[in-house]
């Protein structure tokens, strides 16, 4: 008799051998009649031009992730809006207080600079030489050398 542990194990090894076995199934079956065609990058219809190797701008990535975040925090909403009067005063103070959350969040994002796609550079500073600087002479005692 398996105890309710077993039982899953169970279901986890035959779900595995069933992905196993239809994986080595197709491969035999199908016919492999690769071309030229079948095996260039598909690119939504367009041909590909150039190595598929480039180098984007970071800021497609940090863009897509703010949008995916504060995305799926706003969906939250949507039953919250939906419930909130049957919680009274407690449910409204709750949506407000993640209103109040993301709207930091997002604030603190814009201050940050991520929302503005051309960030300004950082300007180094510049060491500016004076009059001391080139007076200034090491006796050679106090120089060592290694």
């Amino acid at each position: 008799m398996l105890t309710e542990f077993g039982k899953i194990f169970v279901f986890i090894l035959i779900a595995i051998l069933f992905v196993v076995v239809a994986l080595i199934a197709a491969k035999i079956i199908r016919p492999a009649r690769p071309t030229h065609e079948k095996l260039l990058t598909y690119e939504c219809g367009e041909n590909p031009e150039g190595s598929p190797w480039v180098k984007f701008n970071i800021r497609f990535y940090v863009v897509a992730l703010i949008f995916l975040i504060f995305d799926v925090e706003v969906v939250l909403l949507i039953p919250w809006a939906l419930v909130y009067q049957d919680y009274g005063f407690t449910g409204f103070a709750v949506g407000a207080i993640f209103l109040l959350l993301l709207g930091l969040g997002m604030a603190y994002e814009w201050r940050k600079g991520d929302l503005e796609w051309d960030r300004p550079h950082p300007i180094p500073p510049v060491l500016k030489k004076s009059e001391t600087d080139s007076n200034l002479k090491i006796p050679k005692e106090e120089i060592e050398v290694v």
